[in-house]
């Protein structure tokens, strides 16, 4: 499987290493996995990186030692990562870890390292005496730097979407949707479309809804038979070399009727417009109101009630968040507007208890000058 070059990922520790040492950071626990991930190449079950200004732990056991080592001397290598093997458990071998630093200020993953685990390194730290490390919470430091995708998260990212792209197609016009099969049964060949073009795995479990299941956002498939005139959700995304992509297409079984066309059309429309509203420098909150406040000059207000889009990444779901400004949002900051280098999904829908829904979605990359559409699938209303 390919990974990250090791000039990649030198650049991503000294980016690490600059914000560290700016915030007064001696060290930073990383236990978030899809941060170690994007630290080290290693996409592991159990692990925690410890990295400072001049070291670099990375804390495993023998399951994921070897894919450590098996990257010496490669181009993908973790360049000056010292291997800890974990002989007894995690904590201790991180207990012993933090004793080789001490009086330093040690950041941890507050949204990632549990109050239990926590008060247990504390104590654990605190029998050391006065001069032991001393532990600080800090939040979203390597998401941050996540952001902003690199050129080679982004050529990734393209090809991930060129793929996902031509399994879409394929879906939509070899047969795979069509009366008389189940959600469940159309779930089970896209999954299977989804491994077959190369991907490792599905990003998440397949949406099929059909008829009035569509009004459910995030329905699962189930025993439906799909019939005449269904409305049929089909949302799914694939993880290519650790990176995920996502789409989503709305079609019709049959000919759709004039309440049908008009709902799609109006979240079509919605879709449109967020997309020409995503510029460099341009708010998240505007862009998501782009979508927002067309779908509500059609009366749909009230049936769309989620965000416009989220980021992509090692993580289906991460930042930025395309959405409504909340109430403990201050005004405009450098947090709301989007740069360069950033991927993220444009996905408005319209959901109707009892009736069913319309949502289409598409994963844009925010441009030096503008945004491109990763995903190539035609938007128009499919009848089949």
């Amino acid at each position: 499987m390919p990974h990250a070059p090791s000039h990649v990922l030198n650049r991503r520790h000294t980016a690490l290493r600059q914000t560290l040492a700016a915030r007064g950071l001696d060290a930073l626990i990383v236990t978030s996995l899809p941060n170690v991930l994007y630290l080290t190449n290693v996409d592991a079950s159990a692990a925690i990186v410890v990295i400072g200004a001049e070291h670099f732990r990375f804390v495993t056991d023998f399951r994921y030692a070897a894919a450590v080592e098996a990257t010496r001397g490669t181009a993908s290598e973790c360049v000056g990562v010292e291997l800890v093997r974990v002989d007894t458990s995690y904590d201790e071998t991180l207990a012993s870890v933090l004793a080789t630093l001490p009086g330093a200020h040690v950041g941890f993953e507050a949204e990632h390292l549990t109050v239990a685990r926590h008060q247990w390194l504390e104590s654990k730290l605190q029998d050391r005496g006065t001069d032991a490390a001393s532990l600080v919470a800090t939040a979203g430091i390597i998401e941050a730097l996540r952001l902003r995708k690199d050129p080679y998260e982004i050529d990734t990212l393209r090809e991930a979407a060129r793929r996902l792209s031509a399994v879409a197609r394929g879906v939509l016009s070899e047969g795979e949707v069509r009366r008389g099969r189940t959600e469940r049964e159309i779930a089970l060949a896209i999954d299977w479309r989804i491994r077959g073009a190369g991907f490792e795995r599905s990003a998440f479990d397949t949406i099929v809804a059909s008829g009035p299941n569509a009004a459910l956002p995030h329905a699962r498939p189930g025993k439906r038979t799909l019939t005449e005139s269904d409305l049929v959700v089909l949302d799914f995304g694939g993880v290519y070399d650790s990176y995920c992509v996502d789409l989503t297409r709305t079609v019709s079984l049959g000919t759709a009727g004039p309440r049908a066309r008009a709902i799609y059309a109006a979240v079509r429309e919605a879709h449109d417009r967020a997309i020409e509203a995503v510029a460099p420098g341009r708010s998240r909150f505007d862009i998501d109101a782009a979508a927002r406040d067309t779908l509500g000059r059609h009366g749909l207000a009230e049936a769309f009630g989620h965000g416009t889009g989220h980021g992509l990444g090692i993580e289906v779901h991460e930042q930025p968040r395309i959405s409504r400004r909340r109430g403990d949002d201050a005004g405009p900051g450098d947090d709301d507007a989007v740069a360069a280098g950033m991927v993220f999904t444009i996905e408005p829908g319209a959901y109707l208890p009892g009736w069913g829904g319309v949502r289409i979605e598409d994963d844009v990359l925010v441009t030096d000058t503008g945004v491109e559409v990763l995903t190539d699938v035609a938007t128009e209303l499919i009848e089949l």
